[in-house]
């Protein structure tokens, strides 16, 4: 592995330009279908605005070197002349010496100038770049938003039907987490409430344990019975990896900002306050975020890959706009832990779309294995987000959601190519000698299990009769071998 030197704004790094020039129709219809606006006309106005500009300086530049070279033995010509000449004749030698200096001065204050005009171009550029889209697949069904998602297939334990419900099943009307968890003192939310405003809780005793058996389980799950690696991540981070993981811009109202522009810091010896210019940092809202920036300005060799990443991390969201969406309850909360799954491979859509597959295989096993039902649903364009070519949520069924029961969001498995990759400079060097270049890797991510929002339809789905829930059983050894709640 090498460490590139760390760079600065590189549209290379955004979006892939050559394809954006070649075939910009494509970008423009991909920004459509995902109904995200941006001017990408402006942007290869701008591109080739400062393609021109580069070339101007560059052809400047070298014609400086060139008269450098010359003016050089010149200017040591004519001071040698200068020395020997009658008083007479000094006054036009050093009108030569003077005129031959002043050539590559204008050169380079011409060179000067177009550089302010490039920097002055690079920052409107980068903006627009940034905005645009990595284009859906075409296998992608086109819609506004979730409602025109597609579902895939279902699956639900033996017993379960769908058609039927859960009361004529169990011959029991369901209690929403909300009641089992109040009935049964799984959560306290009035206190989670005083302490820290709306969607805040407090997991208390058994809600707590279940939790924790929630996420040790995920875990458990990926690196002993999938081989993957687990690893911790930073959950503060600088701009620079919420820019690299396509969370910014477009997601910026959902991160929680720490302002850290300046600080004040106390000199060790002398006690003085010194102001220290620092980097802002963010929340996380996914551990994606820390997975994928441990790699950022690096050379991989392609016999690393595919990297199997798992984490287990404290989540932030802000939830902006979600006013009045599921306030109430575990559903959607400012502050959970999730258990991520990564996997960095090669530049292969064909190796990308298997470890889609795949990706999405653990996650119905681990499902499977709590006994919860659940269906996959295919995103359309208007739902993948900014970064994502392809995005597939996964479902559970909720009992106590709605008035007879309704599906709720608990996965999502994102498929995004170079994506990711191009933005924070991570690359690989092809095993292949005939391959010069190094190559921008694909990613993936996938949720394993967020908690406390799985705790939903395991309390709700295995909630008995007389009110106690049975704990699954894959989970029991990660409770001291509780059985039942209540």
């Amino acid at each position: 592995m090498k460490t590139c030197p760390t760079r600065g704004l590189n549209s290379a790094l955004m979006i892939d330009l050559k394809a954006l020039r070649e075939n910009p129709q494509h970008f423009k219809d991909g920004a459509a279908k995902k109904r995200v606006s941006v001017d990408i006309d402006a942007a290869l106005k701008l591109d080739e605005e400062r393609r021109a500009l580069q070339t101007q300086r560059q052809t400047l530049a070298a014609e400086q070197g060139q008269i450098e070279k010359t003016v050089g033995p010149q200017l040591g010509k004519l001071s040698g002349e200068l020395k020997k000449a009658a008083p007479e004749a000094k006054g036009a030698i050093e009108a030569q010496i003077a005129e031959l200096r002043a050539k590559p001065a204008a050169i380079k204050a011409k060179v000067q100038a177009l550089e302010e005009q490039e920097k002055a171009v690079e920052p409107k550029l980068h903006a627009l770049l940034l905005a645009i889209p990595l284009p859906p697949d075409a296998d992608v069904p086109v819609g506004k938003g979730s409602e025109d998602n597609v579902e895939v297939r279902k699956w639900g334990p033996a017993g379960w039907d769908y058609d039927k419900g859960f009361e004529a099943i169990r011959g029991f009307k369901p209690k929403s987490h909300i009641e089992l968890c109040r009935d049964l003192g799984l959560v306290d939310f009035p206190r989670g409430v005083k302490m820290s405003g709306t969607r805040s809780y407090v997991l208390t005793g058994m809600g707590m344990l279940l939790h924790q058996a929630i996420l040790r389980y995920a875990v458990d799950f990926m690196v002993h019975k999938n081989g993957f690696k687990a690893m911790s991540v930073p959950v503060l981070v600088r701009e620079e990896c919420m820019i690299g993981t396509g969370f910014f811009p477009a997601g910026r109202e959902q991160a929680y900002h720490i302002n850290e522009s300046v600080r004040q810091n106390a000199d060790a010896e002398g006690g003085h306050d010194e102001a220290h210019t620092a980097h802002d940092l963010y929340l996380t809202g996914t551990g994606e975020v820390g997975l994928m920036g441990l790699h950022q300005d690096e050379i991989l060799d392609e016999s690393q890959l595919p990297l199997k990443y798992v984490t287990v991390s404290t989540c932030f969201r802000r939830e902006a706009g979600a006013a009045g969406k599921d306030t109430a309850g575990l559903y959607r909360v400012h502050v959970f832990d999730k258990v991520e799954q990564v996997i960095i491979c090669k530049a292969d859509e064909a190796e990308s779309r298997q470890w889609h597959k795949t990706m999405l295989g653990f996650v119905e096993s681990l499902l499977q294995s709590l006994e919860l039902p659940y269906r996959l649903l295919q995103c359309c364009t208007g739902d993948l987000g900014v970064k994502n070519a392809d995005m597939i949520d996964v479902e559970c069924w909720m009992p106590g959601r709605g008035e007879s029961g309704e599906f709720g969001e608990t996965h999502s498995a994102s498929r995004l190519y170079d994506y990711q990759c191009r933005r924070l400079n991570m690359r690989y060097k092809s095993a292949d000698p005939a391959v010069k270049h190094t190559v921008f890797c694909h990613s993936l991510n996938n949720t394993v299990a967020a908690s406390p929002r799985l705790m939903i339809p395991i309390l709700e789905m295995h909630q008995q009769k007389d009110g106690t829930v049975k704990v699954p059983a894959v989970l029991r050894p990660y409770m001291g071998g509780v059985e039942v709640i209540g």
